[in-house]
């Protein structure tokens, strides 16, 4: 037996793989296939509860898209043998692929080659005849959907059925800053959300945690509210995903934050429904 896995373990290397790695995912509801591009612990936010070791401000390095193809075909074929779940002790009620999801170790749209990343999955589900088998999901902090390799990357994505789980974590200028260490404009936020949205489904992602000190939730709250009425104007969202700390943060701020209790969580999903918003909670 290799290891088990648990929704308290995302590492990375867990398959003995580069670029592909399991995990039991509470966003998906069970196994989920991860594609990490950022493979050098590089993002272009600095989440303060963030849990990648290491974690440097940059971008994804070159990665080798033949591994890539080599990686993905091993462990989609590991998966049907069977052999998988018995190896990682996957409950019964967790098998099955729930997704393959473009995650990792930093943002992955930094990916200079990010489109031909694309087609290198696309190439795999194809030969293997898993496109419309298995639902696609690229999770971002969507600040650099304005780039050319990026629109066209997400545009073919959008045509293998992707979606796009978008993060926002926070509405406010001020949230941002201290919540993702970005000054992206709520502006900037928005002209992507909508490219994002006229080409997969949309979700929006929001992490929400205890940071007393330096947030006011109520004012959070609100904002937030404004910005997803404001969206609803100019984009389809599918629903919103809501969730809160689960593995410590490997972050200077860890010990002044703390994962947000469920009471407090239903409280904001109940505030969101009532804007007439799907929305999915994890606690």
């Amino acid at each position: 037996m290799a290891t088990k896995l648990t929704t308290q373990d995302h590492s990375r290397d867990v398959a003995g793989l580069t670029y592909v790695y399991p995990v039991l995912s509470r966003r998906a509801g069970g196994v989920s296939v991860g594609i990490n591009f950022n493979v050098n612990n590089a993002c272009n936010w600095r989440c303060v509860y963030c849990q990648v070791p290491d974690l440097s401000v940059g971008s994804a390095a070159d990665i080798d898209l033949l591994k890539l193809r080599k990686e993905l075909y091993f462990f989609l074929d590991y998966v049907d043998s069977g052999r998988f779940y018995s190896d990682f002790s996957v409950d019964p009620k967790c098998r099955g692929i729930k997704d393959i999801s473009i995650s990792g170790n930093g943002e992955p749209t930094s990916l200079t080659s990010f489109y031909e990343a694309i087609e290198a999955i696309k190439e795999v589900l194809e030969s293997t005849s898993k496109i419309g088998q298995i639902p696609l999901v690229l999770i971002t902090n969507g600040s650099l959907l304005h780039r050319k390799g990026v629109r066209r990357g997400l545009a073919l994505w959008g045509a293998l059925g992707g979606q796009v789980w978008f993060k926002v974590d926070s509405a406010s200028l001020t949230g941002r800053q201290i919540i993702n260490n970005t000054m992206m404009a709520v502006e900037q936020m928005m002209d992507n959300l909508t490219f994002a949205a006229q080409n997969c489904d949309l979700w929006l992602q929001t992490c929400l945690f205890n940071y007393k000190e330096k947030i006011n939730f109520d004012d959070e709250l609100r904002a937030y509210h404004m910005f997803l009425q404001s969206a609803r104007a100019k984009v389809d969202i599918q629903g919103i995903y809501l969730y809160t700390t689960a593995r410590p943060s490997l972050q200077p701020e860890a010990l002044a934050i703390s994962p947000m209790q469920g009471y407090q969580l239903d409280r904001v999903a109940d505030s969101i429904r009532r804007l007439g918003f799907k929305v999915q909670v994890s606690y």
